[in-house]
């Protein structure tokens, strides 16, 4: 445990990117440029990586060599639980939802009001698993 002392003020301000290691890169990247509208921002063919944003995040999405070979169980493994981009109105979430239903992603559940509202979630799973919720705050 860290011994120092408390600070007052937190010496971090936001996220600058998150890193998802991916089993099928492609897929993966089309997700968030052909589903979302984000932008490929580059790559780096020699790891490889595909970094996609949508001019708020940066999502670094790094190919593995070799399948995993246990797919993630978020009750029983240590790791990213789930990864939650925030939309600007209930319109915009029905809309993704939408488009999921005309493809082949996994949904996990459909728009619900989250807690005793206005907000409202859903959850999908990305091509190579990885749980992305999507979330209108009501406001």
């Amino acid at each position: 445990m860290l011994k120092n002392k408390k600070m007052d003020t937190p010496i971090t301000s936001g996220v600058h990117h998150i890193g998802l290691t991916v089993s099928k890169l492609e897929e993966s990247a089309d997700f968030f440029t052909s589903l979302l509208g984000w932008k490929e921002v580059r790559r780096n063919e020699d790891y490889p990586a595909i970094y996609v944003s949508d001019s708020n995040i940066l999502v670094t999405l790094w190919g593995i060599k070799e399948q995993p070979p246990l797919e993630f169980n978020r009750m029983k493994n240590i790791g990213l639980h789930h990864v939650a981009f925030r939309v600007e109105s209930e319109r915009d979430l029905e809309s993704i939802y939408g488009k999921l239903l005309d493809s082949s992603i996994k949904i996990e559940f459909s728009p619900e009001q989250l807690g005793q509202g206005p907000a409202k979630h859903m959850i999908c799973y990305e091509p190579s698993g990885v749980r992305v919720e999507f979330i209108w705050l009501g406001s």
